[in-house]
């Protein structure tokens, strides 16, 4: 992403710094050659062609300098970058293991070597700037040389000779900035380049072209579902079948890595199924736009993901008008009003970057918290209490439960207990759902 972004910024400099300083050379140089050819015609060609090699040569020679340069220093600026990472997150580790020093040293030589590169890149600039003036002072003499006979034989008079001079000198800062623009147009090309790989890459999930609408008051099915992750690989689901109505109440049981996120992301389709289909109110939902979809099915993941804002602003993700009252109360269905009402802001207190400000547990029941809040008729919560001790589990669970009677409910665990309150309980198995019993005086 961050390759992304910085590729982005730099096609911004594609016009200012590359295509219009180009657009202005040509044009000075064509004006003043055909100035100077009007002057004297000898000195009109002596003028087009300096300028011109101007124009081209030095710019060729500050790419492929620039080339160079970047081809040197990427893969040691890459090397310090690394041990930069490895030093900042691993420094109390480094420490406790007496092998700070050593790190630091590391640091040193790969530092080192990378100022010598760009020290030797920087002369290597520095010649082709230097090519740069040498070609203007010998266009400048060309011109003179061509001139001044001129002005001897009264083909040319004196003043216009001063004039010549002046007008190739104005001429050729034109092409100053054509030596960046070369280097320049390199890495707009490399980024033009990421970027079209980027565009011409296919989505795994589109919408169809004419999206259909829900009749509403159905089912969540899936139907015979097969998917697995690559040709060779096992089937994750094989002949999947399973349904989930209308303000039912499931359980989706099975050990960690069995298939159960895989289920859930092709409920939302995040995922499209191999063979088989997944259908809500009877129609396939590879037929519905995603938004649709998503907007009457909600999952909210193990990583559920939190913004660098407050909790307000993440709880209005999921409804944008719900009351302050709504947001205590799911934050009460959560048991994490108290620990909101004690922050600094309370509800208008920063979460920082991804959570940070947060624990694992805290920001578990913010997502979940967030998704009680939605208007979705099928909710669908993967692990969400998984980072939680048993009795605060069964808590959350319950109160979970009771502020989604109104709508149905997939809850997936790996563990077998807090089944309390359930329809039904469904375990992953070798790729198929298996339906079983409710355990006794824990249904609804």
């Amino acid at each position: 992403m961050a390759r992304f972004v910085g590729d982005v910024d730099t096609l911004q400099d594609s016009y200012l710094r590359v295509i219009i300083p180009a657009l202005v050379a040509v044009v000075v140089i064509l004006g003043a050659s055909v100035e100077a050819w009007l002057m004297l015609p000898a000195a009109g060609a002596v003028v087009v062609c300096a300028l011109a090699l101007g124009a081209t040569l030095s710019p060729w020679a500050s790419g492929r300098i620039a080339a160079s340069a970047g081809r040197r220093q990427a893969p040691v600026r890459a090397r310090l970058t690394g041990q930069l990472v490895e030093a900042i997150d691993g420094s109390a580790e480094l420490a406790v293991a007496g092998r700070a020093p050593e790190h630091v040293q590391r640091l040193t030589v790969t530092d080192a070597r990378l100022a010598t590169l760009g020290r030797e890149d920087a002369r290597a600039g520095a010649l082709a700037t230097g090519l740069s003036s040498l070609l203007a002072g010998a266009g400048l003499l060309a011109v003179l040389l061509v001139g001044i006979p001129a002005v001897h034989s009264g083909a040319l008079p004196g003043v216009l000779l001063a004039a010549l001079a002046f007008l190739f000198m104005a001429a050729g800062e034109a092409i100053v900035p054509l030596p960046a623009a070369a280097r320049r147009l390199r890495s707009c090309v490399a980024a033009a380049t990421r970027l079209e790989e980027i565009n011409e890459l296919e989505p795994a999930i589109v919408d169809p072209p004419a999206p259909r609408r829900l009749p509403g008051g159905g089912t969540l099915a899936v139907e015979g579902v097969r998917l697995r992750y690559g040709a060779g690989e096992p089937f994750v689901l094989d002949g999947a079948d399973f349904e989930l109505a209308p303000l039912e109440h499931v359980a989706l049981v099975g050990p960690s890595g069995i298939g159960k996120t895989t289920l859930a992301e092709l409920l939302v389709r995040f995922l499209d199924p191999g063979e088989g289909r997944i259908t809500l109110d009877g129609v396939d939902v590879r037929e519905l736009a995603q938004d649709d979809l998503r907007r009457e099915v909600l999952l909210c993941g193990q990583d559920a993901h939190l913004f660098n804002t407050t909790v307000r602003e993440n709880l209005l993700i999921a409804r944008r008008e719900a009351a302050t009252e709504e947001l205590w109360a799911v934050l009460g269905d959560v048991e994490l009003d108290g620990f909101v009402a004690d922050l600094p802001e309370g509800l208008d207190t920063l979460v920082g970057e991804e959570g940070a400000l947060l624990s694992g547990g805290q920001r578990q029941r913010l997502a979940l918290a967030r998704a009680l809040l939605s208007d979705s008729r099928f909710l669908i919560l993967d692990e969400p209490t998984v980072h939680l001790d048993a009795p605060l589990a069964a808590r959350v669970m319950r109160d979970v439960q009771a502020r989604t009677t109104g709508r149905a409910l997939l809850v997936i665990t790996h563990a077998s207990e807090h089944l309390d309150g359930f329809d039904r309980v469904v375990r992953v198995h070798s790729g198929t759902l298996e339906s079983e019993p409710v355990p006794v005086g824990a249904g609804r």
